[in-house]
């Protein structure tokens, strides 16, 4: 049986541009839920995406579910598909990543495997997945879901979250959280380059961190209490 409900309403396009500034490491020093796990690979270098998330459960090797929500996806919109354990078949390869790009959306984003590795570099439409597979999945008319609360990287994804995501991983934000998570990774990020010109000037990270007097102040606690 396939379940179509309503798309989500779209980020503000002022929300995505800060999002985009963050890096998902950086809002990772503030907070560790959110995230995906480490499985859920880029197959492309230096990408950032930002967009809101439009969900797909596709379980099994029907790929209808796909396609219909490929005519739904608005420019800025990141596809999130849950395959509900599939392990074997590929949700799509690179006629799928091609109208994807035709279509604006930012980055696709499946707990599974996909094909034709080169085409989706060639057609430039960041994806992350599990792996590859050759095998693709058939148009049967079985069953599906669109736009319903899903699992994607071991994490519960609902439609209209904020998505950010880079080759080191992919974090789903609440949307009424964007900007606070942004801006602080955005601020700490400045902060880092003051960072770098002081190791750049001679110091220790330890002594610019504040680690070495940490690690001095337990160690002589330590030792009071063995006294």
């Amino acid at each position: 049986m396939y379940l179509i409900h309503p798309l989500p309403e779209a980020l503000p396009p002022e929300d995505l541009a800060l999002l985009l500034k963050a890096e998902p490491a950086t809002i990772g020093h503030f907070q560790t839920t959110g995230f995906m796990r480490g499985d859920i690979r880029a197959h492309q270098p230096d990408v950032r995406i930002a967009g809101t998330a439009v969900t797909v459960r596709m379980p099994g090797n029907d790929g209808g579910i796909l396609h219909h929500a490929m005519g739904c996806v608005r420019p800025g919109d990141v596809l999130v598909i849950d395959r509900a354990g599939e392990a074997v078949t590929a949700a799509f390869g690179g006629a799928m990543a091609y109208a994807a790009k035709e279509a604006g959306v930012a980055g696709i984003i499946v707990d599974g495997l996909v094909t034709d590795l080169g085409e989706l570099r060639q057609h430039g439409m960041p994806v992350w997945s599990r792996g590859p597979s050759p095998i693709t999945t058939r148009l049967l008319g079985i069953e599906g879901e669109f736009c319903g609360t899903i699992h994607c990287g071991g994490i519960a994804v609902q439609p209209g979250a904020a998505v950010l995501a880079d080759e080191n991983g992919v974090l789903v934000l609440d949307r009424r959280a964007v900007r606070a998570a942004a801006q602080q990774a955005i601020d700490f990020q400045t902060q880092e380059q003051t960072t770098l010109a002081r190791l750049r000037a001679g110091e220790k990270f330890a002594d610019i961190v504040g680690s070495r007097a940490l690690i001095e102040r337990a160690i002589a606690a330590g030792q009071g209490a063995h006294a």
